[in-house]
């Protein structure tokens, strides 16, 4: 009889041991979002620099940071009732803001790669860019191939995608690798560089502004990437992740966000 109620006794303990551990976890997973909330600011990092994506514009002759992937960071803001705080930083400094706290998450263009996967959570991916090769206009016959730019000097941007395709895909071993794009595309306008691997969207300014340098005709593949997602950091709980996936699919269902590309790209010409 006493090792019967010892056993009730001790299968007790465990339930409430697991009650309380399980009650823990759901205000320690409640507290990361509602942190956020509390402050009433959702901080977003990014690299404004890369048009449509996100960029500087003048807006009521204010410096603004806009573009398509700013208004998607607006309506996350908005479903969970706080202001959007917009920081704009290098590219390959942009996880360690989260893995800091400087940032809630980053917001930039980035593909949720296997290496990134290790350091932070990923949203569902939302956009699918393609990538492209600028060369100067009198170059375009020489890089015909990724055969022929193997033996090329690249610019990319530093951590980006296009740092991965010049190393993975095109396989040359002269990489110059840049902070922000904008660096990248002046490196290739002076005559620094003989190419650069870039995304499709975000040069369509950067033409106009330098109308010597024009995509070549490389074909880089149908695989460029995963696509792009948001970055938060694996210290804050899932639930996060789930309400920004909230927020994008419902964005996604009513066609927003190639209604925020369009508008972006028209803003950034």
């Amino acid at each position: 009889m006493k090792i019967l109620k010892k056993v009730v006794f001790t299968g007790l303990i465990g339930v409430l041991t697991l009650g309380v551990v399980g009650c823990s976890s759901s205000k320690e997973d409640e507290s990361q979002l509602q942190s956020i909330k509390d402050k009433g600011v959702l901080t977003v990092a990014t690299s404004a620099d890369y048009p449509p994506y996100e960029f500087h514009k003048k807006v009521d002759g204010k410096d603004s940071i806009v573009g398509f992937e700013m208004m998607i960071a607006e309506e996350i803001a908005k479903d969970l009732g706080v202001k959007l705080e917009i920081k704009d930083m290098k590219f390959d400094g942009l996880l360690g803001a989260i893995k800091s706290g400087n940032a809630d998450m980053v917001i930039a263009g980035m593909s949720p790669t296997e290496e990134r996967k290790k350091a932070v959570n990923f949203s569902n991916v939302y956009y699918n860019g393609e990538h492209t090769i600028l060369v100067k206009e009198s170059n375009k016959d020489k890089y015909k191939n990724i055969e022929d730019l193997k033996s090329a000097n690249i610019a990319v941007q530093k951590a980006s995608l296009q740092e991965t395709i010049a190393k993975d895909v095109i396989k040359t071993k002269d990489i110059k690798s840049l902070g922000k794009i904008s660096d990248v595309i002046l490196e290739l306008e002076n005559n620094n560089v003989d190419a650069a691997v870039v995304s499709k969207e975000a040069i369509s300014g950067y033409l106009k502004q330098y109308p010597d340098l024009v995509e070549s005709n490389v074909n880089l593949g149908e695989n460029q990437g995963e696509g792009s997602a948001i970055a938060i950091d694996k210290s804050q709980d899932k639930t996060l992740v789930d309400q920004v996936n909230k927020t994008l699919d419902e964005l996604k269902s009513k066609n927003k966000i190639e209604e925020f590309v369009q508008k972006a790209t028209q803003l950034a010409q």
